[in-house]
């Protein structure tokens, strides 16, 4: 069953039954999308309608930010619980690794996708990691895209981790939904938190909902649209939307 943020369709879920959920799709060979939904994504598809709908036709989508987590709490799902991307990434690798479960990495430069093949690799022994690949940063030509699809195909993926950034991402799964016979679940920086070429917030940050905070710090110009703009505008529409004034005040779908 889902809450509804904003008008989009969010998991209520917690990181045990998510990695169930996936490892149940693998078994039976579904290609599927999993994303991991937070202020930022949930303004961009307030912003796209289009994207929106891309959100909305995934097959879970976990609440990894705070304020969505606190928006399902008070819209009545008082044991939510937040499961966080480079969290729940970790959880679903050691299943994997548990399991001889084929995966993959799709995204990130290749200097920070090899780090982190040899982290995870160092981490769970018995990973099974049988891809990587570190796309340009310019849309693939179409022979270039069938390549990549065929080569994970080949390589036995069953679980790929897409580390594109949203709306990327979410959209190229979209887009692959069918052609790549695996579980793909968006990462967004989970590649560079676990490969340890960014600093994540301190636990006691992410708790009170100021992950944000620390990492517009970091990086004040490349983040500061997504965060000086979106957030002031998540709260105006998030108190709208709890009033039951938009979104017609709906809790479930």
């Amino acid at each position: 069953m889902n809450g509804l943020v904003l008008g989009l369709k969010i998991s209520r879920i917690n990181y045990l039954n998510a990695v169930k959920q996936i490892v149940d799709w693998v078994i039976t060979s579904e290609s599927r999308m999993v994303f991991a939904a937070n202020v930022h994504m949930v303004m961009e598809a307030h912003d796209s309608k289009e994207f929106a709908g891309v959100v909305n036709i995934a097959d879970l989508v976990t609440p990894d930010g705070m304020p969505l987590v606190w928006m399902l709490r008070l819209k009545g799902f008082k044991e939510q619980e937040r499961v966080y991307g480079p969290t729940l990434m970790l959880h679903i690798l050691e299943t994997a690794a548990r399991n001889h479960i084929p995966v993959g990495f799709y995204g990130g430069n290749p200097e920070v996708l090899d780090r982190l093949v040899k982290k995870m690799k160092g981490k769970f022994p018995e990973l099974n990691i049988v891809h990587s690949y570190s796309p340009p940063f310019r849309t693939l030509t179409y022979a270039e895209d069938i390549k990549v699809s065929r080569d994970i195909q080949e390589a036995g993926v069953r679980i790929l981790f897409v580390g594109l950034g949203c709306p990327k991402q979410e959209i190229w799964m979209a887009e692959h939904r069918g052609r790549i016979n695996a579980v793909m679940v968006g990462v967004g920086a989970a590649f560079d938190f676990q490969a340890g070429s960014k600093a994540q917030a301190p636990s006691w940050m992410q708790a009170i909902g100021l992950e944000w905070l620390f990492r517009f710090l970091h990086e004040p110009r490349r983040l500061a649209r997504r965060y000086l703009y979106n957030n002031p505008r998540f709260v105006v529409l998030a108190l709208a939307d709890i009033l039951g004034i938009l979104y017609g005040g709906k809790k479930e779908a």
